[in-house]
C-alpha cells in the first residue's frame, strides 16, 4: 500500500499575535512544497524514515494510531526543497504531507482538521494545511477560520543566513509583550480580512506590514528597516515576516518587472541575504498525488 501527498511551505505569516488569550497567526502559504511518500505493509509497527525528519516519522505513527492500525510497518520518504530553520513551515509541511500520504496509503481521507490535530500533537504548527488564507491558533488549534482565497500576489522571499530553532523559540513566553500589542494585531487582522474579502492587495500588504513592524518590539529583525526601504523603492504593496523565523517577504501585485528588479537589488543592498526566491501566495491545503 502506497500513498503520496504534498503540502505547501509558507513565507512566514501575514500576521501573528494575540486574540484574547490565544496565540494566532494568519497563514501565508506559497507555491513551494514538501512531498511525502509512505509505503505500508503488514508487520510489527516499525516506522522508518529520514533521520532529519523525526517529526514526520512521529506523524506517521500518530496517523496509524488514529486509525487503530499501529501494527503496520511504514517506510517514509520526504522530498522537500523548503529551507529549514527559516520560518517557512518546513516541519509543518513534512508533517501534514506525511499524515495525508499515510491516509492515502490506507485508502482513507485525512482532511485538514485531522492533519491540524496531528501536527499540533507533534509541535506548535503553521496553519498551511487549512484551505485558503486562514486564521489559526498555532499552539492549541482552538481557532481555525478560513478567511478566503488570496488575490494574485507575488511573494519575493528573502532568506537570511540566520536559523531559528522553532521548538526552543516557542518555549519562551511572549504573552505579555504580545498582549501590549493586541490592538495593533487586531488592526492588522482587520486590514487583511478586508483585503481578502475585496481582493485588495494593498490592504493585505498594509496589514502584513503593520504586523511585521509591530513585532519588531517583540523579536527584533535588524535587517527589517532596509527591507521596508527596498520594498518602498520597488513599489511593493507590503512586507511580511516569519515572526518566529528569519525570512521576510515583499508582497507585490502580479508585476514581474518590479519583482525582478527587487530581487536583483536585494542581493546588492541587503547584507546577510543568502537567497532570494520568487513565489506566489496561494490557498493552503494538502493534496494527495497519484
Amino acid at each position: 500500500m502506497r500513498g503520496v501527498a504534498r503540502a505547501p511551505a509558507s513565507c512566514g505569516e501575514l500576521a501573528q499575535g494575540l486574540l484574547g488569550e490565544l496565540h494566532v497567526m494568519v497563514t501565508c502559504p506559497i507555491d513551494l512544497y514538501s512531498a511525502a511518500t509512505v509505503v505500508l505493509r503488514e508487520g510489527t509497527g516499525q516506522i522508518h524514515g529520514p533521520g532529519l525528519c523525526p517529526k514526520a516519522v512521529q506523524a506517521v505513527a500518530l496517523t496509524l494510531d488514529r486509525f487503530s492500525l499501529d501494527g503496520l510497518d511504514a517506510a517514509l520518504s520526504i522530498d522537500s526543497p523548503i529551507p529549514r530553520g527559516k520560518g517557512m513551515a518546513s516541519s509543518t509541511a513534512d508533517i501534514v504531507a506525511s499524515v495525508a500520504a499515510t491516509g492515502a496509503a490506507l485508502g482513507r481521507a485525512t482532511g485538514a482538521e485531522l492533519e491540524a490535530d496531528i501536527a499540533l500533537m507533534v509541535e506548535p504548527s503553521d496553519g498551511t494545511m487549512l484551505p485558503g488564507i486562514a486564521l489559526f491558533d498555532h499552539v492549541q488549534g482552538r481557532v481555525r477560520r478560513n478567511l478566503g482565497d488570496p488575490p494574485p500576489i507575488s511573494v519575493l522571499v528573502l532568506e537570511f543566513d540566520q536559523r531559528v530553532d522553532t521548538v526552543a523559540f516557542n518555549l519562551i513566553d511572549r504573552t505579555a509583550a504580545l498582549g501590549r500589542r493586541s490592538e495593533s494585531f487586531r488592526e492588522s487582522l482587520s486590514l487583511i480580512e478586508a483585503g481578502i474579502a475585496t481582493a485588495d492587495t494593498e490592504l493585505i500588504g498594509r496589514g502584513a506590514s503593520l504586523s511585521a513592524s509591530t513585532y519588531q518590539d517583540v523579536v527584533a529583525k535588524p535587517e527589517l528597516p532596509q527591507v521596508f526601504a527596498l520594498a518602498d523603492a520597488a513599489g511593493a504593496v507590503g512586507v511580511n515576516v516569519a515572526h518566529s523565523g528569519t525570512v521576510a517577504g515583499m508582497l507585490f501585485d502580479e508585476d514581474a518587472e518590479r519583482v525582478e528588479w527587487a530581487a536583483a537589488q536585494a542581493r546588492l543592498r541587503l547584507p546577510g541575504v543568502r537567497a532570494v526566491h520568487r513565489h506566489r501566495l496561494i490557498g493552503g491545503g494538502v493534496a494527495t498525488l497519484d
